[in-house]
């Protein structure tokens, strides 16, 4: 595989438009079936396919946009060996895998939430405190040097794509995609665990999760930003237990009615 090359203007923007075109029309989609199915705790009734083909379109609304830098730097590796066609496949084997690696972080988040449905049902103020106590976590783990470590390795793209030069075979480009997308897992879990405790078709969260996942990746002043934001999950998961109303998606009223 050759250096990486200096594409013009208009083929570089081609990746950019691509990553933004299916993370708009996973936003869409993720509007429309909040609008129908509402927001409400646990697995809202869904079993573990339903739920993962959603969680994945949620997924790709989410983290596209802040996984772009390297969607297109790898773009430009591949443009030095593939055309046409062939760089498309190779794209979206990228793409697959990435989002193959969030999808097993779905099928955990269903355990998870088949969990909370549960408990909720047996109590109520166990469940209370389990929401609490998701905030608390999320936003300790920001401050954690496991989060700054992941965090490095998804703010260097540059970095990222001189390590994935060494993978070789025809499987390359969805194994790059898989180690991205665990890297960014690894990263972006703590955040991603909030939604059990708002509910997982929290819109406004979503959104707003996916404007701080965006900016601690690409500001210069990402991670002092996400450490403040878990100083602030933190507050927010201790101010829960006195305002329950700060965990919607864990109100027995919020369950849905058979």
């Amino acid at each position: 595989m050759g250096p990486v090359q200096a594409l013009p203007r208009r083929q570089l923007a081609v990746p950019w438009i691509a990553v933004a075109a299916v993370a708009a029309a996973a936003w869409a989609v993720t509007l429309m079936l909040a609008r129908t199915m509402g927001n409400g705790p646990g697995t809202m009734g869904l079993e573990l396919l339903p739920f993962l083909g959603l969680w994945v379109v949620m997924m790709a609304a989410m983290m596209l946009p802040s996984v772009a830098p390297v969607a297109v730097l790898w773009t430009r590796l591949i443009t030095g060996a593939s055309a046409g066609a062939g760089r498309l496949m190779r794209m979206s084997a990228f793409l697959t895998g990435y989002l193959l690696a969030w999808a097993a972080v779905g099928a955990v988040a269903f355990a998870s939430l088949v969990g909370t449905g549960r408990l909720l049902t047996a109590s109520p103020t166990a469940a209370k405190w389990l929401g609490a106590g998701i905030f608390v976590a999320a936003g300790i783990y920001q401050l954690t040097p496991w989060k700054d470590w992941c965090l490095r390795r998804c703010r260097s793209p540059i970095g990222a794509l001189m390590y994935y030069l060494g993978f070789k075979g025809r499987s390359r480009d969805l194994r790059v995609g898989l180690h991205h997308g665990t890297t960014c897992a690894g990263c972006c879990w703590g955040l991603m665990i909030v939604l059990i405790a708002v509910g997982v078709m929290n819109v406004s969260v979503m959104a707003a999760l996916a404007v701080v996942i965006f900016t601690e990746k690409l500001w210069r002043y990402g991670k002092p930003f996400g450490q403040a934001i878990g100083v602030l999950l933190v507050t927010v998961g201790v101010l829960a237990i006195w305002f329950p109303w700060l965990l919607p998606g864990l109100h027995v009223s919020a369950m849905p009615t058979m």
